[in-house]
């Protein structure tokens, strides 16, 4: 019996790379997680939150649709590849709105938990790798390509990742099966930590003649109050910020959405917003005040809830 539905396996976030020749290691991607799910021949790609999203991208449905099988689940991510050979979340997302900023376009097959009616998911990942490997072929440059992995030297490979620029490593059992849900046999290891953070509000950028975007100002949720953590004032385009500050104009309220209202000159100088937009941004560490340390702009997430994010759910 062929699979009809999609339910991932979601990794842990830890601080240290797990040691050992009983993990493997894949660079994490910057994109969107995405199961593929094949049903006599026909192709439906469905996010991790299970909206169906297989006429959202016809050259990935297209390119799937080409493999030789029937029916099938793979487990992967839907990625932007900028020319330096690093995955852009920015370009993913501009790559869902216009279809004309899809160079770069690829779908990475990471995990393959159904072929044919096999259930897959109940053998170890070195052998469901081995599986996936032998579907897709040897191709590096297509639409659809296979995840490569390090056995083992989690140290060195982490350290080579976040040289590399790229956003850290997942490391996975390679004994286990497939379990949905989130797992400690999957870990993601992270060069920066990252997050999704609410916007309540903005700043205006200083010395600017026009209406620039200063920084934005984030919070996460805790009950039903959005706490304060910090402001965001640097990873914005110019476009990016130009765009982004319009948004916000037309979201503009008088009170503070945040519980309780940042103190000192922000309490008089910020224009105050419904909290209906949900970032996401990198940043060092916590400072003992509650607020992000060095925070970077990523990217809008319209994929994420304001009300889910919520402390411990905070962490991508």
């Amino acid at each position: 019996m062929a699979r009809t539905e999609y339910v991932p396996q979601l990794a842990t976030l830890t601080k240290i790379p797990p040691t050992g020749q009983e993990w493997v290691h894949e660079i994490k991607l910057d994109g969107y997680r995405v199961g593929c799910l094949i049903t006599d021949g026909r192709v439906r790609l469905i996010s991790r939150s299970g909206l169906d999203w297989t006429l959202k991208f016809p050259e990935i449905t297209d390119a799937i649709a080409a493999l030789k099988v029937t029916n099938a689940l793979i487990d992967g991510e839907l990625v932007i590849m900028l020319p330096n050979g690093r995955s852009s979340f920015e370009a993913m997302q501009r790559a869902v709105a216009n279809r004309s900023q899809r160079k770069g376009l690829v779908y990475f097959a990471f995990d393959l938990m159904e072929l044919e009616g096999e259930r897959i998911d109940r053998l170890p990942l070195d052998a469901r790798k081995a599986r996936l490997r032998e579907l897709l072929g040897p191709s590096k440059t297509g639409r659809i390509r296979y995840t490569e992995h390090v056995e083992g030297h989690g140290t060195e490979v982490f350290e080579q990742a976040c040289r590399m620029g790229v956003e850290g490593i997942v490391s996975k059992r390679r004994d286990l099966p497939y379990q949905p849900g989130r797992r400690d046999s999957w870990r993601k290891i992270k060069c920066l930590q990252r997050g999704l953070f609410v916007i309540g509000g903005f700043t205006d950028q200083e010395g600017s003649a026009k209406k620039g975007l200063g920084a934005v100002l984030v919070g996460h949720y805790d009950g039903k109050r959005l706490v304060y953590r910090g402001r965001v004032g640097t990873g914005f385009t110019q476009v990016l910020a130009r765009d982004l500050r319009n948004r916000l104009e037309a979201l503009e309220q008088r009170s503070c959405p945040f519980d309780p209202p940042p103190a000192g000159p922000l309490a008089r100088t910020a224009h105050w917003v419904k909290p209906t937009l949900v970032c996401e941004a990198t940043f060092i560490e916590w400072t003992a005040a509650g607020v992000l340390r060095a925070p970077s702009f990523q990217a809008l997430r319209p994929d994420a809830r304001p009300k889910d994010v919520v402390g411990s759910r905070l962490w991508l």
